[in-house]
């Protein structure tokens, strides 16, 4: 029986060239996938791929409207009358990109699966052709709904990714994992296990647009972070990064400016509310934190800050009144939530 695949090229890696030392999206290179799966798969010809291009780009120079775009292309192609989708992108932005389809289509009926690559497809050390046969894979084995990643690391063994899970790249590497390293299944010997069973929590249905605010302001701390220079001026509501234990600096001990208590209190004058991610909801919490949130910012617990940040982007994007943000921030929408 014919399974019936949409392949959505978005350009990446897996979609470049390497010409005289610089890397860059190629349109040709793009079908090369394909071509590659077929010479190498032994039943290709019980696999039909239908293929789209919405977007042609590095990963990197991706920005909100971009996942609209791609939404857009992929509700056009009429998902419901294929088996599985498969979405190629890049690795700079991959993490984010997984989460913005995990909610957005967190009721379709079927599996979306995104495929990189660390290398151009041309590079014999290059992973995105297993990562691709990985994909048709779940699609013929598995075809259970959802977002999923497969990605193998060098030396490792594939894994697949839940979309709203997977984390960015460990700085100067490459190599992909799961918050808290819990990936969802392993792929080997055309196999695949389940090492962490996904919740069974329920999950709510929350009808969405595919609308991205672009004006949530992701802060990353530092020691030294001066907030006397973060503009507001564009801002409709702040995420600010944590360092691993869940803090970032509450004292004045260094003046106000290097304070994230009073940083708070300005973005309160201003109508703007902050947001705190990622932290994991105990018993116990760093005094720092806890002052934090007595001066007025809302933690994001138990998520990524990938998907806390896409999450913001949508409730902004989706809803104007603080109550329906607030709800739709507290729900399980896509499995984001982790203990």
């Amino acid at each position: 029986m014919t399974k019936h695949i949409l392949v959505v090229f978005t350009g990446g890696t897996i979609g470049s060239t390497a010409t005289e030392g610089t890397v860059n999206t190629n349109e040709i290179a793009a079908y090369k996938l394909i071509q590659l799966f077929q010479q190498q798969y032994p039943n290709h010809q019980h696999i039909s791929f239908t293929s789209i291009q919405p977007l042609q780009l590095l990963s990197e120079n991706l920005a909100p409207p971009a996942w609209t775009t791609l939404i857009t292309a992929i509700e056009s192609a009429q998902p419901e009358n294929y088996d599985g989708i498969i979405i190629t992108h890049g690795t700079d932005t991959l993490s984010f990109t997984a989460c913005a389809l995990s909610f957005y289509f967190h009721t379709l009926k079927k599996p979306i699966l995104l495929v990189s690559s660390d290398y151009p497809l041309d590079n014999p050390k290059a992973n995105g052709l297993d990562n691709f046969i990985c994909a048709v894979e779940f699609v013929l084995q598995i075809n259970e709904s959802g977002i999923f990643v497969p990605y193998r690391n060098p030396q490792q063994a594939m894994h697949l990714h839940r979309g709203v899970h997977l984390a960015a790249s460990l700085q100067l590497g490459g190599d992909f994992f799961s918050v808290q390293g819990k990936h969802y299944m392993q792929f080997a010997d055309n196999r695949f296990s389940v090492i962490n069973p996904k919740s069974l929590s329920p999950l709510t249905v929350v009808p969405l647009k595919p609308v991205f605010s672009d004006k949530i302001l992701l802060i990353k701390p530092y020691p030294g972070l001066n907030y006397g220079n973060v503009c507001l001026d564009y801002a409709v509501a702040v995420l600010h990064d944590l360092y691993h234990s869940g803090t970032a600096c509450a004292t004045q001990q260094w003046g106000d400016n290097y304070s994230l208590s009073e940083f708070i209190k300005r973005c309160k004058m201003k109508g703007i509310t902050v947001y705190m991610a990622p932290a994991i909801k105990t018993g116990d919490a760093y005094q720092s934190t806890r002052a934090l949130l007595e001066n007025g910012a809302k933690m994001l617990w138990n998520m990524s800050l990938e998907a806390a940040y896409v999450k913001l982007s949508l409730a902004y994007g989706n809803f104007t009144d603080e109550k329906h943000i607030a709800d739709f921030l507290a729900q399980n929408i896509a499995l984001e939530f982790v203990h």
